[in-house]
């Protein structure tokens, strides 16, 4: 069978396209490297703060003390008048009373600020 010049021409061409397809670069370190930077940089920007937060949450919550004047996360302003192991009770006004999970308590008031806003 005969060939003419242009299917010889056609067959190097497709000779040619299945090499160049299979010259590939080496692997470089960024590809590796840029999703461990990734993720250390979310461990600093994200997770790291959020978890020193609550450290500090706790550390107040655990230095709380019967008397002191609290607020708490839904705005509750009140002097404490018993602390148990979970659960406070306290005073919102005279005669009223309520009982909240320790954990409600966003953060110690200074001693008579509940007297300069009434």
């Amino acid at each position: 069978m005969k060939r003419t010049i242009y299917e010889n021409e056609v067959n190097m061409d497709f000779i040619n396209i299945a090499h160049a397809a299979t010259d590939t670069q080496e692997p470089s370190a960024l590809g590796f490297l840029l999703p461990i930077f990734i993720l250390i940089l979310m461990y600093f920007v994200l997770i790291r703060p959020q978890s020193k937060k609550l450290k500090e949450h706790k550390m107040m919550l655990e230095e709380l003390k019967v008397g002191d004047e609290v607020s708490t996360i839904g705005g509750i302003l009140g002097i404490i008048l018993k602390i148990g192991e979970s659960y406070i009770q306290l005073k919102i006004s005279n005669d009223v009373v309520i009982k909240l999970q320790k954990s409600s308590v966003s953060k110690i008031l200074p001693k008579n600020s509940l007297e300069s806003i009434k």
